[in-house]
Formats: C-alpha cells, sequence, structure tokens
C-alpha cells in the first residue's frame, strides 16, 4: 500500500549549501532501495517534506527524520493512503526555493514565504505539487 507523509520540521542551526547537499546526497542514496520518491523544501530555517512510498518503509524513514538532530518540532500536516505518486520522478527532488514566485506562495498562504506550520496540510501540498510543476526543481534523480 503506498502512503503520502507531509511534515515539517525547523532546522536545529542554520544549514549552509553543504550540510543541505549531504542530506540531499544520503536521500538519494538510501530512497531507491526503500521505495521512497518526494522531495525537499528548505527556507530560513524550515524544512518542508513528502516522502511517498510503502507504509512501512515511510513510517521508518519519519521515525529516523524525527530523531535526527539536526531539525527539531516535527509536526505531521498529512499522512494519507494514495493510489499513485505525485512526486515519483525524484528520489528526493529538491525545490529551488529563490526561483519561487511570491504569488505562488500568497495563493496558498497569507505571506509570501513558506510558513508550513500556519498552512492547512492540504494547502502545503497543493503548493508542493504546483511548485514541482512549475520546474522549479533545483535537481531530478529517478
Amino acid at each position: 500500500m503506498l502512503v503520502r507523509c507531509l511534515y515539517a520540521s525547523r532546522a536545529t542551526k542554520a544549514l549552509g549549501d553543504g550540510a543541505l547537499d549531504a542530506i540531499l546526497r544520503q536521500s538519494r542514496k538510501n530512497n531507491p532501495r526503500r521505495g521512497i520518491t518526494g522531495m525537499l523544501c528548505y527556507a530560513n530555517g524550515v524544512f518542508v517534506q513528502a516522502i511517498e512510498g510503502g507504509r512501512r518503509e515511510v513510517c521508518a524513514l519519519l521515525n529516523q527524520i524525527v530523531t535526527d538532530e539536526r531539525n527539531t518540532g516535527v509536526e505531521i500536516l498529512l499522512f494519507e493512503e494514495i493510489v499513485e505518486r505525485r512526486f515519483g520522478n525524484w528520489t528526493m527532488g529538491q525545490v529551488n526555493m529563490a526561483s519561487v514566485n511570491s504569488a505562488l506562495l500568497l495563493k496558498f498562504s497569507e505571506k509570501a514565504e513558506l510558513d508550513p506550520f500556519s498552512m492547512p496540510g492540504t494547502a502545503t501540498m497543493a503548493l508542493l505539487h504546483e511548485i514541482a510543476e512549475s520546474g522549479a526543481i533545483a535537481q531530478r534523480n529517478a
């Protein structure tokens, strides 16, 4: 059974490009063998990630994320059974937030900034879906 989990968390310290690249490399290495796909956004100390795959694998990965010392305050925004993947083209796509139009953020949020903690989970998921369709994914790995 396929599921999708959308969560948000805050970085415990500011992440430079090198630290974020390391997270993405690790995801892109481990996710294919787990059957996990998804995308990651990071902006202003906030992570938003959608992960898709088998329920057991997604839950195991989420347990790892919760205990990862690089983030804190993990909040599950959405957890659902799905019939197909929305982010199946990426072992872990990275959103290039600099290329996201502020009007797109305003479509789903009170302000033109990424703040999943003040948005409904369905709105955050819709935002990620539109970001993916807009081509703001920094790197695609199938």
